[in-house]
């Protein structure tokens, strides 16, 4: 802590406070970026600085940092009821209104909704729910999960061994056993030469379906996947994706549980991501724009056969197994309720719509202008910028120049939030974005892709001029075989 002032808040916070996602020692040389507070989509540090946070935090404040009906809809929560859970027959009133709300919304017919706290419990309910509904049409066996390659499904025990990432897999010895990893339908860096989006479609659903016959289909439980990939580079799957891997699902007896947590509302142009990629899921997990973060609520909504299998495993008077003290909680249910309020209000997804068409035009048409950009993907308000070292062989940079760290600290320091996950620079700003302020993100873009090209411009010639003087000097070094001689 050798920068940071002694007692001062960021020493404090280096002393006291673990950080999630964060490298320890890295973080005890400079400490936090301490935020103070929020206004519209914009957040301001204890300095008082000013950053346009296109991340929505994290995927999650589609509402903006400072919505005064949600605050107002959290404090008349708290003045009727502090808490009061979901267990044995008893029920928060609002919360059977949220319930029904959600039903009313969702792609999966005859849904029923399951309420926790957190996207990692969500995904993590979803599998259990897997398990019984396999065991009550008794196939016991089937327990395996196969989850995606670069995909996120959150970071508790289960849902971290779902994960396709290794930074989630490297300290804790995961995936569990039973956890699998088919490939990332990632087709500008998977798909062979010449290959069309259909033909590397086809050829993940083959080899899926090869991973499950090897294993053993009356092994396998379900499928998970994000409609969009987003922490793993905001991967867009090619059209009729979907449909060819469900096929194979399907003959299989396997479930498709779709991981919503960001891509749900309105995120991607749709009221769900799985609409917009033609995802037709037997579960589907929902948190971050459920309440716009502004109170910790998740949701599974299940449909008909699911519940159909937890009243046969049941049948015999037990009680359902599961559950989360803070299930359906009052006040989180009021802040959802008003959320969707203000959703259905804004007209949300042709709104999403118009600004993701504006975001993803502007920043197609710097990526144009740039020498380092090999792709713009995306859907609705959720986009990937990817910087590659040649955008004609999509070679990637050298690892070493960390060219998307060092896109974020230069954006940081021009006053724009957004998410390197590795060299992909990702977007996906609140939903109450205005046309000005995407023109903001632009130019802030912009200027901060300038800056990067220069940098790695010069690092590269840098290091070009170190390898030619290593070569140099190895020509000019005595070969140890003639000075022998």
């Amino acid at each position: 802590m050798a920068n940071l002032k002694p007692n001062s808040a960021e020493a404090r916070d280096v002393l006291f406070h673990l950080h999630s996602q964060t490298n320890p020692g890295r973080h005890a040389e400079v400490g936090p970026l301490i935020m103070a507070r929020g206004e519209g989509v914009y957040v301001f540090d204890a300095q008082g600085k000013r950053y346009l946070e296109a991340m929505a935090g994290l995927w999650c404040t589609s509402l903006g940092f400072s919505n005064e009906r949600l605050k107002a809809a959290a404090a008349a929560a708290y003045d009727k009821f502090g808490f009061y859970h979901s267990f044995n027959h008893k029920t928060p009133d609002v919360t059977i209104d949220l319930a029904e709300q959600l039903v009313a919304i969702s792609p999966i017919p005859h849904a029923q909704a399951y309420f926790a706290t957190s996207g990692s419990e969500a995904t993590e309910t979803m599998v259990k729910l897997a398990w019984v509904y396999h065991a009550a049409r008794g196939h016991q066996a089937k327990r395996k999960i196969i989850a995606r390659d670069r995909g996120f499904h959150g970071s508790t025990i289960v849902a971290a061994s779902m994960c396709g990432l290794p930074r989630m897999h490297r300290e804790y010895g995961l995936p569990l056993p039973g956890f699998l990893h088919t490939h990332c339908p990632d087709a500008y860096h998977g798909a062979l030469p010449d290959e069309t989006d259909e033909a590397f479609a086809t050829r993940l659903a083959d080899d899926l379906e090869a991973m499950i016959v090897a294993e053993g289909p009356d092994t396998i439980a379900a499928f998970i996947a994000e409609p969009i990939n987003a922490g793993g580079g905001i991967v867009v799957p090619p059209q009729g994706y979907f449909a060819k891997i469900e096929a194979v699902l399907r003959r299989h007896d396997i479930l498709v549980l779709a991981d919503e947590v960001v891509c749900g509302f309105g995120r991607t142009g749709n009221w769900f991501g799985c609409q917009t990629v033609g995802m037709q899921p037997d579960m589907m997990a929902l948190a971050k724009g459920l309440s716009s973060s502004y109170f910790p609520i998740s949701a599974v909504l299940l449909g008909r056969p699911v519940r159909d299998a937890l009243a046969e495993m049941n049948k015999a008077g037990e009680l359902f197994g599961h559950g989360f003290t803070n299930s359906g909680h009052p006040v989180g249910a009021a802040v959802a309720l008003e959320t969707l309020r203000i959703y259905h209000e804004m007209d949300l997804v042709e709104h999403v719509r118009a600004m993701g068409t504006r975001l993803k035009t502007g920043l197609e048409a710097i990526a144009n202008r740039s020498a380092i950009v090999g792709q713009v993907r995306g859907e609705g308000l959720m986009i990937g910028v990817e910087l590659v070292a040649d955008p004609a062989t999509r070679a990637a940079f050298d690892p070493g120049l960390k060219v998307g760290a060092r896109f974020d600290a230069l954006a940081l320091q021009n006053g724009l939030i957004i998410r390197a996950m590795g060299d992909t620079i990702g977007f996906c700003p609140p939903l109450i974005i205005t046309a000005a302020e995407v023109d903001e993100i632009l130019d802030l873009f912009a200027r901060t892709l300038g800056q990067v090209e220069t940098q790695v411009g010069d690092a590269q010639v840098r290091d070009a001029q170190v390898r030619e003087a290593q070569v140099r000097e190895a020509q000019l070094r005595p070969n140890p075989s003639q000075a022998a001689e």
